[in-house]
């Protein structure tokens, strides 16, 4: 059976030896995944490795016990935190209290008292899983609906099949109390090819779904439903600039997800739109963002006005409906995807063209709907199909396999282009963040949200494409700029650690040294003593 994950912080190394040396932690259902000696360590370590308990010393350097537990409860509410200390006062208990921590021991810590609480929180533990994967209540789950009536309603709004003399009869039949003054859709896509051992891929998907209801649904103002296996919400939004704070909690609900439940979930954002009427215009959008999986990953949230250059994007058009499938793979950028495409159109067209006429009216729409889908994208069609001349009538001239290689071709190349689009937004953010860095490291408040609030994008998707440009995380390259400004002035100044530290953004003297000694590995007095003797 799977034992839960635990994480030791404690800044004498020989306590956390001990305890792992005395707890059984295996018999106890527990296994213990890392160690730190400082509450700043301990945030890396939880953030890489999920753990589901932490257990923590309160007097701590840099970071307290009681400062860490704050922050996790914050970021990871669901990591339990048990506290342990050797002050025995009120203030610590009451704080304690506060931030909902149920175990609170004194040191020495006995053996037999932390086991007989690593038992009672793995009954709790194994209780709240137990809740979230039992089969019988998601059966019964199953069972319950949202009101047939307004399901359907707001699935024929998504699709576009409402018509404007019903919709405001609908609204009002239907209870849909939505003013806006913006609308968005999500979509949240659950994969049916990564599913826990012993569970229904269809019940996992109805669990996340109920989660979606209890964590994110009760926080803003927004219809939830299910359709084609994906839950979407149609959300009320204040302003353009809140897409990037629901992205970034949409990001936060996959991967906590994925950690507790094992589903791999992935949550597209549409555009916003004025009217609840053209709701369907962001519902493409946000499908679209969830197909883009395949480029930026899965068990995140995808904002289809992030990916997409912000003066290209998509606006669905009804002349476009025909080849909506050849122009999302053309987006997402898939060769073998895009040639699968581009065949299915060419059978189409052999299958509804019964004369001459209806050929060769098919292949200008053909045309014309690259020029348009080339135009909504900021791209040149003429440049892209060679400036050829007459190109309406040589294309409607073209045999079946010339017009399928024609197809193919235009379609990889637009692609090409798209894809080159997006990697030049994408290196123009990072440059800007560098620029940020180069400007702002002295300033010891800069954190990444600073940086994502400046650029106007969500935390998730810049910290895609920072890591992905320049393979390390975005608060790994400001330290390493620091570290390196600093290093500098070791070298080339006779100013003390401390001012130095003040000089790159480090108010706390020691930690500054801390982190400089681990990037170079000695301390700066010795880094100054080792390298002017050279």
């Amino acid at each position: 059976m799977e034992r839960y994950k635990v994480i030791l912080v404690d800044d004498e190394e020989e306590v956390i030896d001990v305890m792992e040396a005395k707890i059984r932690w295996n018999e106890l259902g527990f296994e213990v995944v890392g160690s730190a000696t400082n509450g700043v360590k301990a945030l890396e370590l939880i953030e890489k490795l999920q753990p589901d308990v932490v257990l923590t010393d309160i007097k701590m350097p840099y970071m307290d016990g009681l400062e860490l537990a704050r922050r996790v409860r914050a970021d990871y509410p669901n990591i339990y935190i048990m506290l342990c200390t050797g002050f025995d006062e009120f203030e610590y208990a009451k704080e304690a209290v506060h931030l909902e921590i149920k175990e609170y021991m004194l040191k020495p810590i006995n053996a037999v008292e932390l086991s007989e609480c690593l038992t009672r929180l793995k009954d709790t533990l194994d209780k709240e899983r137990e809740e979230k994967l039992n089969v019988k209540k998601l059966e019964d789950y199953f069972q319950e609906a949202l009101p047939a009536l307004k399901s359907n309603f707001l699935i024929s709004l998504i699709e576009g099949r409402v018509s404007e003399e019903d919709y405001k009869r609908f609204l009002t039949a239907y209870q849909v109390d939505m003013k806006g003054p913006l609308f968005c859709c999500v979509v949240f896509h659950t994969s049916a090819n990564h599913v826990p051992e012993g569970m229904d891929s269809l019940l996992l998907s109805m669990s996340v779904d109920r989660e979606i209801k209890q964590r994110l649904t009760e926080k803003w103002k927004c219809q939830e439903f299910i359709y084609l296996g994906n839950t979407v919400l149609v959300l009320e939004v204040d302003t353009e600039e809140n897409l990037v704070q629901i992205t970034d909690e949409c990001d936060r609900f996959c991967r906590w997800a994925y950690r507790i439940m094992g589903a791999v979930v992935t949550a597209g954002v549409g555009t916003t739109c004025e009217s609840l009427y053209d709701i369907s215009t962001s519902y493409e959008g946000a499908r679209e963002a969830v197909s883009y999986r395949v480029l930026y990953g899965t068990k995140r949230a995808i904002n289809i006005g992030e990916i997409v250059p912000k003066e290209s994007k998509i606006q669905t058009q009804q002349e476009e409906a025909r080849m909506q499938e050849l122009f999302r793979a053309i987006h997402v950028g898939d060769e073998e995807e895009i040639e699968k495409a581009a065949r299915k159109e060419i059978e189409k067209l052999h299958k509804n063209a019964k004369t001459i006429g209806q050929y060769n009216l098919a292949t200008m729409e053909i045309v014309s709907g690259y020029f348009k889908f080339c135009s909504n994208n900021s791209l040149d069609f003429n440049e892209m199909s060679g400036n050829v001349p007459n190109l309406y009538q040589k294309v409607s001239q073209m045999d079946e396999s010339a017009l399928t290689s024609w197809i193919i071709g235009m379609s990889l190349k637009i692609s090409e282009q798209l894809k080159n689009a997006r990697n030049s937004t994408s290196r123009r953010l990072v440059t800007e963040a560098q620029n940020i860095v180069r400007e702002r490291y002295m300033e010891s408040e800069i954190t990444l949200d600073d940086v994502c609030s400046a650029l106007g994008v969500s935390n998730s998707y810049f910290s895609s494409i920072f890591k992905k440009e320049m393979g390390k995380s975005f608060i790994s390259y400001l330290t390493d700029y620091r570290m390196d400004i600093a290093a500098e002035m070791i070298l080339n100044t006779t100013e003390k650690s401390y001012t130095i530290a003040e000089k790159v953004g480090y108010l706390d003297a020691n930690y500054f040294s801390y982190v400089f000694k681990k990037k170079f590995g000695m301390s700066p007095s010795k880094y100054r003593n080792e390298h002017l003797k050279k």
